[in-house]
């Protein structure tokens, strides 16, 4: 029995196409709805079409983008039936994220939110745009996650984190002064209950953090999309 292994195919040139395309919807240069053409991206990117074609491919997975046979990709639209889904699940993963890195959190990882929760400061004091501060509030949650410690409950949260960082900047776009004037005693308080809080008032601030996202981004959306949101509420 031969014991010999096929090569492992080489790759690089997808995964930086996925990660161009996706700082260019962060950015908002690709916003919600818009179209991304493979022809137009290669040439853009200045890489083939089968790497742009795997890219978006990555992109899909994230939950970013949406297309099909037969039908173009688009960045995915901001719709209240993904806001409930995607934000009740964020609750569930940031709760036990929270209360998990409450008890295993060594001091150089929440050293480094309260370094984040500075710099937050730091853009909001020097008028930096919204789409760096949501970078910063993300990078946050991301460490709560490494300060956890726990592998698959931080490849939960990197399976809807493209998808939050688009919603972010949606709620952000539609109320950035309400967004600023909490964002940063929301996640000073959060740091604070890592290192000092009880369990309970953690888990409870951190479901609580997570839902004021929520309600702040269905209030930003349309009032029929809003509408439909409510009316589901009350059917459950």
């Amino acid at each position: 029995m031969s014991s010999a292994l096929p090569r492992a195919a080489r790759r690089g040139l997808a995964d930086e196409a996925a990660d161009l395309i996706r700082a260019a919807i962060f950015s908002g240069h690709f916003p919600p709805g818009a179209a991304l053409r493979e022809v137009e991206l290669a040439e853009r990117l200045g890489v083939s079409r089968g790497s742009v074609r795997e890219g978006l491919a990555r992109l899909t997975q994230e939950g970013l983008v949406r297309g099909g046979w037969h039908r173009g990709t688009t960045v995915i639209e901001v719709t209240a039936e993904d806001v409930e889904e995607v934000y009740a699940l964020r609750a569930a993963l940031d709760r036990l994220a929270a209360t998990t890195a409450r008890r295993a959190a060594p001091e150089e990882h929440l050293a480094q939110l309260d370094r984040l929760v500075a710099e937050m400061a730091t853009e909001i004091a020097a008028g930096g745009e919204a789409h760096r501060l949501v970078a910063l509030d993300i990078a946050f949650h991301d460490q709560i996650y490494a300060a956890a410690g726990n592998g698959r409950l931080t490849t939960a949260w990197r399976t809807i984190r493209s998808q939050l960082h688009l919603f972010h900047l949606r709620r952000v776009d539609a109320a950035y002064d309400h967004y600023r004037a909490r964002v940063i005693d929301e996640h000073r308080e959060l740091a604070a209950l890592l290192r000092s809080g009880d369990i309970r008032t953690l888990a409870r601030r951190a479901e609580e953090h997570v839902d004021s996202a929520r309600r702040s981004l269905l209030a930003g959306l349309p009032p029929r999309i809003a509408t439909e949101s409510a009316g589901a509420s009350d059917r459950r």
